[in-house]
């Protein structure tokens, strides 16, 4: 066989052995795309996404679009074609499996998290909104979650509503935690208690629950490296009483990061007029209870996705518009806000259409 036939043979063979190694062997990688993008002003599999009783609501135009990431799930494991595709589209981000599912953290954990952040964001978006329109809204601290085999359970339970520790008044979530760190490993703790059963019962007699029971838990010593700390195995929460009804109905999403935009479609149902002037405009951002908007992952997914739906404005999380700015979607604005106020502030000047000074993201 003449020797440039031989070589030329031997080069594709090398590069099927190489195409078939890139398919066949995984790598630690995962991909993020564009997810769907909702209108929370809208409908969404034939019901209203935002659902108010017991208060009049009004008329609204425009939209107000949550937007969301694809990510593959936490058992699929890319070959190196895929990883390579992923990295050259523009459209995909590629990031360490890791980043995604840290601790080897697997789908049904991951997506239990998710529900868990999705639905603390409906509530912080509730409070937020209301809060804005000064409508009162009763708060207390409850048990959020109880650690399996921890010293909690069996006795405390999560929705349990803590109204003192060692009989200290709570006050905030984070009071739980310095008044249970005060004791040593060993001590026991008195929790004042109503039970989550009661506290529900109340809730739906549309009365104040009164029935409180004392509860001691032995505190253990944290796992944490370092100084041992006093742990009962709890973390606390924050639950509200809201004056009227609002349902949050959106199927199949997780995570905290359409708490802005719940917010703002609840306000603008709230109040008369459009909040929007009949603009699209779509965002994304945590909210806490306060108003405070904060960051989330994804960014650059979450633009390209509410671009290609039509978005003129993208509300910005301030933490997120350096990322952000890096590759802005051809005609999409993006509008940096650090709160609901600003959000508001700049929903009127694109109301108005004088967005001149609209808050910019910088690269």
């Amino acid at each position: 066989m003449p020797r440039r036939t031989a070589t030329m043979l031997a080069s594709t063979l090398i590069l099927i052995a190489l195409l078939c190694a890139g398919v066949l062997f995984p790598v630690p990688y995962s991909e993020m795309s564009p997810g769907p993008t909702v209108n929370t002003l809208g409908d969404h599999d034939g019901e209203p996404v935002l659902q108010i009783s017991g208060r009049r609501t009004y008329a609204t135009s425009g939209h107000l679009n949550m937007t969301t990431v694809r990510v593959t799930s936490a058992d699929y494991r890319m070959n190196l074609v895929e990883a390579v595709y992923g990295w050259l589209a523009h459209d995909n981000k590629v990031v360490p499996h890791d980043t995604l599912y840290p601790d080897g953290k697997t789908e049904e954990q991951s997506t239990q998290e998710n529900a868990e952040e999705f639905s603390q964001s409906q509530e912080s978006a509730k409070v937020a909104a209301l809060k804005e329109l000064n409508v009162p809204v009763t708060s207390w601290v409850i048990v959020s979650t109880v650690v399996k085999g921890s010293p909690a359970e069996g006795r405390l339970h999560a929705g349990d509503v803590i109204k003192a520790v060692d009989g200290t008044a709570v006050k905030a979530p984070g009071d739980v935690a310095k008044l249970v760190t005060k004791h040593k490993a060993g001590e026991n703790v008195v929790f004042t208690i109503v039970p989550a059963k009661e506290q529900a019962a109340a809730e739906k007699a549309r009365r104040t629950a009164t029935t409180t029971q004392k509860v001691s838990v032995t505190t253990a010593a944290s796992d944490d490296s370092g100084e041992k700390r006093a742990i009962v195995g709890i973390s606390a929460g924050t639950d509200h009483t809201f004056p009227f009804t609002v349902d949050i109905k959106l199927a199949d999403v997780g995570g905290p990061s359409a708490g802005l935009m719940f917010a703002l479609g609840i306000y603008d149902k709230l109040t008369p007029g459009s909040l929007t002037g009949g603009r699209f405009v779509a965002g994304t951002g945590t909210i806490d209870d306060d108003g405070k908007v904060g960051p989330i992952g994804g960014i650059e997914m979450k633009t390209v996705g509410a671009r290609s739906k039509g978005a003129q404005f993208f509300l910005t999380p301030a933490d997120n518009c350096k990322a952000a700015a890096k590759d802005t979607p051809s005609g999409l604005r993006l509008v940096k806000v650090d709160t609901i106020d600003d959000a508001l502030a700049a929903l009127e000047d694109i109301r108005s259409g004088d967005t001149a000074a609209l808050p910019k993201c910088t690269k």
